[in-house]
């Protein structure tokens, strides 16, 4: 993009930058609410314009006049730090689901990584059942079988309250160490990331297409389509974050490969800030409301299908401005 298109597109959010820091330098200078809010958003956008123009080596004018606003808007966004409550809102509304949209290629790549061998490897175990002994262990088979024989289950009765908030501790447990793994092993060029994402995808098909010909699909489908929504979504998004650094190390540009994933890092860390916090969700839903045998299987794929509606919908939408989001050049 030559620079004078460049200037057409943003300069007018530099500009809004700019007003909004020239108002807070003021020693009575304030914003309304909604604008102190938005303000960090604002500023990262403006923090990244400045590294393109450096990248892009536009003029010297235009890089310095960006690099001014950095300079100042950083000094104000930390003297002006909003409250701990009102950041972690304003995150969750906003900024978490745009830096989804903002990272969608990488999401994109981790949802295929997982999914894409997990849907093979249910299928092929659907047309030869011995395959799921490629996968898991037979005693590891055998647990899965237990646990979703509905023979096993009594129907009409719930587990105790005290067990349910012992599992609700284990999953997050278990959880968070499975996004962890998968996010972490991305600073070995990505490949990391990228085998715990196909070795989860394939164990997930295996478990569904073995469970599939045991015909114990009630039990466990009934089981994960409500809590799976957001935990299969965090580890996509947890691997995107682990393929982010991957790739700042594979292909650093005109950066250093240690600025190059020092940059990457920053935006792969609030990426997994928002995973915890749906894998958290995730357990929550897993230990109250999947293991519930009270409830009918219709209402199971009810709310299961509602949240994930909600989850897509969140990251879609949430955080948009009226007038849209725009691209990042």
């Amino acid at each position: 993009m030559k620079q004078g298109q460049f200037e057409q597109l943003y300069q007018p959010l530099w500009h809004v930058m700019e007003l909004e820091i020239i108002e807070l330098e003021k020693p009575d200078g304030r914003l309304k609410g909604s604008e102190l809010a938005s303000f960090a958003s604002r500023y990262r956008r403006l923090c990244h314009f400045h590294a393109l123009a450096k990248d892009r080596h536009y003029s010297s004018h235009l890089v310095d006049k960006l690099g001014d606003l950095v300079v100042r808007g950083h000094q104000q966004l930390y003297r002006r730090k909003q409250p701990f409550m009102q950041q972690f809102t304003s995150f969750i509304v906003a900024g978490f689901p745009r830096l989804v949209r903002e990272q969608q290629r990488y999401v994109w790549w981790a949802t295929a990584l997982l999914y894409v061998p997990g849907l093979l490897m249910f299928l092929a175990i659907l047309w030869q059942p011995d395959l799921v002994y490629t996968v898991t262990a037979p005693e590891q088979v055998s647990s899965f079988e237990s646990m979703y024989d509905p023979e096993n289950r009594t129907l009409g009765s719930a587990r105790e309250s005290d067990t349910n908030v012992q599992m609700f501790g284990f999953y997050i447990s278990n959880n968070i160490s499975v996004a962890f793994r998968t996010f972490a092993s991305g600073i070995v060029f990505g490949i990391g990331s990228i085998f715990f994402l196909v070795y989860n995808g394939l164990l997930m098909g295996a478990v569904a297409g073995h469970l599939t010909n045991a015909e114990f699909t009630q039990t466990f489908f009934t089981f994960v389509v409500g809590h799976g929504s957001f935990e299969l979504t965090a580890i996509c998004i947890a691997g995107a974050a682990g393929l982010k650094l991957g790739y700042a190390l594979l292909a650093p540009g005109n950066l250093t490969r240690k600025e190059s994933l020092k940059r990457a890092s920053l935006v792969a860390i609030q990426l997994v800030y928002g995973v915890i916090i749906m894998l958290v969700i995730a357990a929550f839903i897993e230990a109250f409301w999947s293991s519930n045998n009270i409830l009918m299987p219709w209402q199971k794929y009810l709310v299961g299908g509602f949240l994930w509606t909600l989850v897509i919908g969140y990251l879609v939408f949430s955080g948009r401005s009226l007038r849209g989001e725009r691209g990042q050049g």
